[in-house]
């Protein structure tokens, strides 16, 4: 009779570790997963992108798919991860866009907090305030100084309205109080034309993009607008050196489908830290603007809702929309 109980009870105990198993699944990942860029081939998002697809590759053995979804200044690549399957395999790269959208569109097909879970911050880069080489002031004060006595008649260039760019410009307005005009373009490429031609005086562009024309003398920086003094151009000094508190960076983020469950986004989380803290990385990020930031999913979700909180007023002052 023990015989068989003890048999009876060997057969309950395997079964039961078997259901466990197969409740559990295969550990993640165990098949490919897709990484959602949703600007077009090119530039800062892009190359971030297929740098990490590749890292995350080597370190899970599984496929990590770069699809590009374009459009809508990232709403149309972001609505794609926020409908996907919440299960690890369709995750998207944001960036400040992501926070700015809320705001500036009158509509959005998904919530940005609540049909989205961040799974890590990724990287920052610095943006610049540059102005033609004519341009009397040579540092934010004067600029500051020149705008005050002629208010209206100072003006800057941008890549276009609604985006970090424009609202770096108009934070930098509702700070100082200062009146000037902004001049949107339809991309960088012709906002350097004519700064550098001396038709409009400032333009506001990420740092890694202006510093050929900086390095050339086409065009003289003014201030980064980050907190800190950037690295690679440790002279230029910050907006925040003359307006205490100013801190803008364009930043960049990892998120998943809400409903992702939670131990599939902390391990990815903390792959993809791993990935960001490592030497080489941060090398090669910086030789694109980059700097490393990786923090946990809560400190990204926190992130996300200070941003929007933060640009909402500046967006609805400038007058911008995107509908």
């Amino acid at each position: 009779m023990k015989i068989l109980f003890a048999s009876l009870l060997g057969a309950v105990c395997a079964a039961s570790a078997t259901h466990a198993v197969a409740a559990a699944g295969p550990a993640y990942p165990s098949r490919p997963v897709t990484l959602i860029v949703p600007n077009a081939p090119g530039g800062a998002i892009d190359i971030l992108g297929r740098l990490l697809s590749e890292r995350l590759q080597k370190a899970w053995g599984q496929p990590v798919v770069v699809m590009y979804k374009p459009g809508a200044n990232t709403v149309v690549g972001t609505d794609h991860v926020a409908k996907s399957a919440p299960d690890g395999y369709t995750l998207g790269i944001v960036v400040t866009s992501h926070v700015i959208n809320p705001t500036l569109r009158k509509s959005m097909p998904f919530d940005t907090v609540k049909d989205l879970a961040g799974v890590s911050m990724l990287v920052t880069s610095q943006i610049v305030i540059t102005a033609t080489p004519s341009l009397p002031a040579s540092d934010l004060a004067g600029v500051i100084a020149m705008a005050k006595k002629d208010p209206g008649k100072m003006s800057y260039a941008s890549p276009g309205s609604g985006s970090s760019m424009h609202l770096t410009g108009e934070l930098l307005k509702s700070m100082t109080g200062v009146d000037m005009l902004h001049i949107p373009y339809k991309g960088s490429g012709p906002a350097y034309t004519e700064v550098m031609a001396g038709r409009v005086p400032l333009l506001i562009d990420p740092l890694f993009s202006s510093m050929p024309y900086i390095k050339s003398g086409k065009l003289k920086p003014i201030a980064v607008t980050g907190k800190t003094r950037d690295p690679s151009a440790p002279d230029i000094p910050t907006v925040a050196e003359t307006i205490p508190g100013f801190n803008v960076q364009s930043i960049f983020g990892l998120v998943a489908p809400a409903a992702t469950p939670r131990e599939v986004i902390n391990k990815i989380s903390a792959d993809v830290g791993t990935i960001l803290r490592s030497a080489d990385f941060k090398a090669r990020l910086a030789e694109v603007g980059l700097t490393s930031a990786p923090g946990t999913p809560e400190e990204f979700d926190a992130l996300v809702k200070t941003e929007i909180e933060k640009w909402a007023p500046v967006v609805k002052a400038s007058g911008a929309t995107a509908d």
